[in-house]
């Protein structure tokens, strides 16, 4: 599998392209912002001859589904994410003025994830996490085969999301991180849907929430 990122949006978000042989993909969290970001997302895909199957949302704040609604009309893909998150889809039009930013009510998605469930696009299967915290739908999807993690806000290269937003809770996201992301492989890289990429390892023995744990 092929991993590729695009950051989009004033929140710099982190849109993920994963391709497989054949170059179908998935796009995990469409954060394209407007119709420029969006040209370039579909551009890259047309230069790189990727035929998206799949879209996937870690969860439903506003960075993370901006471009839902036009990657719906362009390729005919709603998105799925967890159901608790249909809240904070429904508030992110509001939500956004509280950046000073502006969007279209996003589209209903597909369908819904649960932990435990897989999703599959061209040869590849991605297995589905729940990791709640950071909000209470928040998912994580896994690559057993390619060693990789898609972990949202979750977990981030030394740090982790906050808790501060409706659904979030410290306590929470700590015994996720815990009990669903740190018991998978050490070299699993991880990447977080902001900034640069990490490892389990990595965020094991330097994240300062959990370093002097011994988690």
């Amino acid at each position: 599998m092929e991993v590729f990122r695009l950051v989009f949006s004033p929140i710099e978000v982190n849109t993920y392209i994963l391709a497989d042989a054949s170059g179908k993909c998935a796009v995990i969290d469409c954060g394209c912002y407007n119709r420029s970001e969006f040209n370039r997302l579909s551009l890259f895909l047309e230069k790189k001859n990727l035929t998206p199957e799949l879209l996937l949302n870690t969860h439903c704040h506003l960075d993370h589904i901006f471009g839902n609604g036009m990657f719906l009309e362009k390729y005919g893909l709603g998105t799925w994410a967890h159901k608790l998150e249909d809240e904070n889809r429904n508030d992110s039009k509001s939500h956004a003025l509280l950046f000073g930013l502006s969007m279209e009510k996003p589209p209903q998605p597909s369908g819904s994830l649960n932990d435990g469930d897989t999703v599959t696009f061209g040869s590849e299967t991605l297995q589905v996490l729940h990791v709640p915290g950071h909000t209470t739908g928040s998912l994580a999807f896994y690559s057993s085969k390619n060693g990789i993690v898609f972990t949202g806000d979750a977990l981030f290269s030394g740090s982790i999301g906050r808790t501060d937003l409706p659904g979030g809770s410290y306590e929470t996201l700590i015994h996720s991180i815990k009990s669903k992301l740190f018991v998978l492989p050490s070299s699993t890289i991880v990447y977080p849907g902001h900034g640069e990429a990490s490892t389990i390892e990595r965020e094991l023995k330097t994240n300062p929430y959990f370093s002097n744990t011994n988690s």
